[in-house]
This record gives structure tokens, C-alpha cells and sequence, in this order.
């Protein structure tokens, strides 16, 4: 047996006396849900109705507004905290008699921005399916009282997955609780996110003004992402990180008919693709000098957990239809490496609104997701080395006829914002408590990841307060996240229940 599992069953014989009282409240949660899923469902589709892309000022201050109320129902007080022009965050917390430690919960309310012309149905029109769109799911009626719902269910709206089914679920565990009168074995303060999809740019504001409220939290659990491919539930111990760029090529100074000036002006299209071919091997590897230079190494912990983790590489290629992937590493290596990638190229049209031209320019939005170990700013530097490197004269402001007229290759290149990656120690304190609580919670081990695949702002917790955070995700991992046609497997939201049921009433330390 590994050792790490003997060290965690170790652990966990000694805690026995504790899980004797932390039992109940899962089988609390599980009855409560069993006995209320239409209403739970009622309740977190009228919250999915509610628009909730960060730039929509109006409708963000509403998801807040019904987060406050929420909870207000459950006799939590939780106060909306606003700067100027900026996404409120929700924010409170819960005393436990006699308790020892503090727990942060953290959620995001705010959802990626939509294209509603690629939804089967309107992003926050939410719509319940037998199962999963993709495997013959049929639309049906939301459940009346006493029906239960197959597991295999989808709820499909913008932000069902990603992130407001943690929030449902934490209304419905604070339910059951208080219907079986079980009190929680830690203080808990709650912190609700407006604008984590557009990068949190303010939460540091947040987290600096009002630190005071947060001093005392020992753990920060974030909320947020999916399971394990394999299905199985997983606690994370890090994010990667996040930045990115846009980066526009010219050719004339205005579109040119193809068959006057084709084989004679430059095309922009095709002058981006060769650039961009030049950052990336066919085989996936990152080809910008010094990408991976600062790759922090794994710690033996982290290895020996990696290990653990079962394969899903074929798995999913079969799920996705792709014949091959990039690098020959499996995927949660991939994920402990800084990637580069192609999240949209425009010029032109296709299709039937295809034309005869030349367009005058081409762009590509670049995204670079983070590892530990990669500053941001430096991370970008390098890809413009590169472009540079390549021939290009970069500049930030769309360029003057004079200025192309004498640099024979021109980009405009506009960074954007980003934040570093985080990995938390594999040994820290409470760790295996909260392991503890989600095998409780799922009857299944638990896998241990070194690092998620997506971003959350882990690291401004670290920095501003100096305190430690695990992911505890609950969501499926095909729920389409960030994606036309998000949505929650109902098993997932229900395990959320359970889980945080086990999380509230960890024994004490």
C-alpha cells in the first residue's frame, strides 16, 4: 500500500471518535435533499435566471442582492460590499460555539460572458434534461413536490456549472442542518466573488480593505471547478495561472480584391498563421525561448500523488473523438506546464458572408495559462521576444500609414491581465480533514491533485492574507464550463450537499 494512503487511514483511525458525530450530518444532508429535490431545484433555477456576465452592472448587483436574501432565509447575515463601478462581493459569517478554527468559503457568482446564437436555449433560460444533451437527453419539467430526479439529469444555464451550483448547494446543506438542529464544529466566513471570470482585477481592493473580516481563517476552501475525469471526487491543493494577449498583423491599409492584388499584397491571414506556427510544434510543444525555464519542479509529495491518479488519457479521447493529444505526458502532467493557446483568430468572413478580399488585418487572442514558478509580465515578455524575433516591428496603438509604410511587418500587440499560479503544500494542516470529510461525503477515496487545470485567485489569498486554500470542487467534468450549453449533472450538485455537510461539521481539532 502507498504510503501516503497509509499515513491518510493512519490518520483517520485516529479521528474516529470525531467522524462518529460528523456521520449524521451527511445522512442529514442526503435526507433533507431526497425529501426537498423539487423545491432545491425550483430555487437554484430562479437564480440561474438572473443574467450574471460582470460587466452587467444591474443584474450582478441582483445575484448578490439574492445571495443576501439566501442566506438572510437561513438566519445568516451576510452584507453586500461595493467599490465604486466594480461587482460587489457578498461576504459574512457563521460563529460555532465553541470552535477552535475558521474556515473561508470561497464562491464565485459571476458567470463568462455569452453568445446566445450557439445555445440549444437561452443562456439564463434554465432547462432540466433526462441526461446529457450530447448522450440523447430529452428537455423535461422541472419536478413537482415529492419527485425525485434521475442523477443522471442536466440543468442546463450559464453559470449552472460554473459557478453558482456551490452556493445552491450550501443553501441546501444549511437546510438540513438546521432541520436536525447539528451544529457546525467550525466558524465559517463566506466570501462571494462578482468578478472572478474577468480575472477578480478588484478583489485585492476587496481583500485589503476589509482584511480584518477574514483575519482569522485558518483554511480558505474554494469552491469552484470539477471532479476527476474518472469521476471520482478530488481535493486540489493548487490553480494554475493565467494571462494572455492579443495580437493583430496589417497588411494595406484597407481590403484589397483578391484577384486585382492576390499573389502581389501581403495577407494578413495567412501572415498570422506563419507566425503563430511558429510558437507551437505539431506535437504541442511551446517553441518561444525560455517557456519553460521557470517550471517550479514537483515535490516528492506531489509526484508520489500523481502516481496514484487513474489514467484517463484514452478514456477521454474516445469521450472527446480526438485520435491523438498533444506531448506525450499524460494529462495532469500537461497541466504542470505553461501552455500556449489559440483562443480565437479573426479576418475575414466564411461561410455564405465570405468575400473576394484581402482584409487588412488578422488577429489572434492568446491565451498563456500559468505554472508555479511563471511570473506573468515575464511570461508575456518572451512571446513578444518571439514576435520580434520573427520580424515584427510591435507597437500598442493601431499603427499610421507612415509607420507601415516603413516596417515591412507590423503587430500590434495588447496584453491583458493575469495573476500567478498557486500550489499549496500537499502536508499542510487540516488537509486530511478535509479529504476525510469528502470521502464521507462520496463513500469513494478521494484523489489527491496537485493542481487544477483552470485559474482562481488562490495566490491574492496567500499574499494579502497570508492564509492557505484546497480546492473542493463538486461540478461534473463535461459541463460544458465556460462554454454554449454549461449545465450540472445532478449527481454533482448533490454531492456538493453532501460535501459540505461534511465540511461544516469536520471534527474539531
Amino acid at each position: 500500500m502507498p504510503v501516503l494512503r497509509s499515513a491518510f487511514l493512519a490518520f483517520v483511525l485516529a479521528l474516529l471518535p470525531g467522524l462518529v458525530h460528523a456521520q449524521p450530518a451527511v445522512e442529514a444532508a442526503r435526507s433533507h435533499r431526497q425529501a426537498h429535490e423539487a423545491q432545491i431545484l425550483r430555487d437554484y433555477a430562479d437564480f440561474l435566471r438572473i443574467p450574471n456576465v460582470a460587466s452587467d452592472s444591474v443584474n450582478i448587483r441582483r445575484n448578490a442582492r439574492h445571495i443576501q436574501q439566501q442566506f438572510a432565509a437561513r438566519d445568516v447575515d451576510l452584507d453586500v460590499l461595493t467599490v465604486d463601478g466594480v461587482p460587489p462581493i457578498v461576504t459574512g459569517r457563521i460563529e460555532a460555539p465553541g470552535a477552535t478554527r475558521t474556515l473561508g468559503i470561497y464562491v464565485h457568482y459571476d458567470g463568462q460572458p455569452v453568445d446566445a446564437s450557439r445555445w440549444t436555449h437561452g443562456p439564463w433560460t434554465p432547462t432540466l434534461y433526462t441526461a446529457a444533451m450530447h448522450q440523447g437527453g430529452t428537455p423535461r419539467a422541472f419536478p413537482a413536490d415529492g419527485e425525485s430526479v434521475d442523477p443522471e439529469a442536466r440543468l442546463y444555464a450559464r453559470g449552472a456549472g460554473d459557478d453558482k451550483a456551490p452556493i445552491a448547494a450550501l443553501l441546501a446543506t444549511l437546510d438540513a442542518l438546521q432541520e436536525r438542529d447539528i451544529e457546525l464544529t467550525s466558524n465559517i466566513v463566506f466570501l462571494f466573488d462578482g468578478e472572478e471570470e474577468r480575472g477578480s482585477p478588484h478583489l485585492n481592493q476587496y481583500l485589503s480593505q476589509y482584511e480584518g473580516r477574514f483575519a482569522d481563517v485558518d483554511l480558505w476552501l474554494f469552491c469552484d471547478g470539477p471532479v476527476h475525469q474518472s469521476r471520482q471526487p478530488q481535493v486540489v491543493f493548487g490553480v494554475r495561472g493565467v494571462t494572455g494577449m492579443e495580437v493583430t498583423v496589417y497588411g494595406a491599409n484597407r481590403p484589397l480584391h483578391s484577384g486585382h492584388y492576390g499573389n502581389w499584397s501581403p495577407v494578413p491571414g495567412q501572415m498570422l498563421a506563419n507566425l503563430l506556427a511558429t510558437m507551437k510544434s505539431t506535437d504541442g510543444a511551446v517553441l518561444i525561448d525560455g517557456f519553460y525555464d521557470t517550471v517550479a519542479p514537483l515535490t516528492a509529495a506531489e509526484r508520489a500523488a500523481l502516481d496514484e491518479l487513474p489514467l484517463v488519457d484514452e478514456p477521454l479521447k474516445d469521450e472527446l473523438a480526438l485520435a491523438r493529444t498533444e506531448g506525450t505526458e499524460r494529462l495532469e502532467e500537461r497541466l504542470l506546464l505553461p501552455s500556449l493557446t489559440v483562443r480565437g483568430l479573426a479576418s475575414g468572413n466564411v461561410g455564405a458572408k465570405a468575400r473576394n478580399i484581402i482584409p487588412s488585418t488578422a488577429t489572434a487572442a492568446l491565451g498563456v495559462r500559468l505554472v508555479k514558478g511563471n511570473d506573468p509580465n515575464r511570461m508575456l515578455d518572451r512571446v513578444e521576444d518571439h514576435i520580434r524575433a520573427e520580424g515584427y516591428h510591435i507597437v500598442r496603438e493601431t499603427p499610421s500609414d507612415s509607420l507601415l509604410r516603413a516596417h515591412p511587418r507590423v503587430a500590434k500587440v495588447t496584453r491583458g491581465a493575469g495573476y500567478p499560479a498557486s500550489r499549496a503544500s500537499m502536508g499542510q494542516p487540516l488537509a486530511n480533514q478535509v479529504i476525510a470529510a469528502a470521502e464521507r461525503a462520496s463513500g469513494q477515496d478521494v484523489l489527491r491533485v496537485p493542481t487544477l487545470g483552470g485559474t482562481l485567485p488562490v495566490f491574492l489569498f496567500e499574499q494579502v492574507l497570508g492564509t492557505p486554500a484546497i480546492i473542493v470542487p463538486i461540478a461534473n467534468h463535461d459541463n460544458n464550463q465556460h462554454a454554449p450549453d454549461e449545465n450540472i449533472r445532478l449527481a454533482n450538485l448533490w454531492y456538493g450537499v453532501d460535501l459540505y455537510a461534511a465540511l461544516l461539521t469536520m471534527p474539531a481539532r
